[in-house]
């Protein structure tokens, strides 16, 4: 087994990602292709993505505030259970739903092109895949991730609301207030922050396996699957990353 193919790799992938960022400023944009692929995208996620931040942020919700009532912080549920979901939820959810749904599709489109050559006649003449295809595609999972994580974000906290009210016996008053003495605009950004980077990561992993698949067309079956476990394994890394710099650069509300 060759140890450095995962380097090798990782390093293509990177190479890709550079060339896909400088493409977004080249000239002419694909315009066409773009509001084509966020339109799918965006189709194939919104649906899936509600349906997942309901139980997600009824679990949350639910969880913390049996916590909270054996400490007895029960005023704090709210803030607790909004500030998780628009932070660590609402992003990973949109990022996963994307991911399997939209960059599953991608990865399958660019695969099957590659093993007709398609993409082997763009080069040859001329034309770069890269700003082409590539591009458009990475740009749309981004734009879907941001507007989806809003969404989501609005109803994973109807759901924890919900549920902490007629499950938990809570208060209104006491849910929303809390949410609004620890919650910060800082919050929000970070969670749309990391919308963005996961929208990209994923647009980025599906186009590049698409664009390296192996052995016909089983191969772009495989690389398909790859994409996914590809895609989640940097997410959850990422995330971690994001949100140890934002508790360690950004002071919570209050302090």
């Amino acid at each position: 087994m060759n140890v450095t193919a995962p380097a090798r790799e990782f390093g293509r992938l990177f190479s890709l990602g550079l060339d896909v960022t400088a493409g977004m400023f080249r000239r002419p944009f694909q315009l066409r292709e773009f509001v084509q692929q966020f339109w799918f995208v965006a189709s194939v996620s919104i649906l899936p993505a509600m349906l997942v931040s309901i139980p997600f942020g009824a679990v949350l919700t639910l969880q913390l505030g049996s916590l909270t009532a054996q400490i007895g912080a029960e005023s704090f549920n709210g803030a607790a259970s909004v500030l998780a979901v628009i932070q660590q939820a609402s992003p990973i959810v949109t990022t996963l739903v994307v991911a399997g749904a939209g960059g599953c599709a991608i990865c399958a489109d660019l695969g099957s092109r590659t093993i007709r050559e398609e993409i082997d006649a763009m080069e040859v003449l001329g034309v770069s895949p890269v700003h082409r295809l590539v591009v458009p595609r990475v740009l749309a999972s981004m734009a879907a991730a941001v507007l989806l994580n809003g969404l989501v974000s609005v109803v994973g906290v109807l759901g924890g609301y919900v549920f902490n009210v007629v499950l938990q016996d809570g208060t209104p008053g006491a849910f929303v207030a809390s949410f609004s003495a620890l919650a910060q605009p800082s919050d929000l950004w970070v969670s749309e922050l990391k919308a963005l980077i996961f929208g990209f990561i994923a647009g980025l992993v599906a186009s590049y396996r698409g664009l390296n698949p192996k052995g016909g067309p089983k191969g772009v079956g495989d690389v398909v699957n790859q994409s996914v476990v590809i895609t989640f394994l940097l997410l959850f890394f990422v995330n971690l990353v994001i949100t140890v710099l934002y508790l360690r650069f950004v002071p919570p509300k209050g302090t």
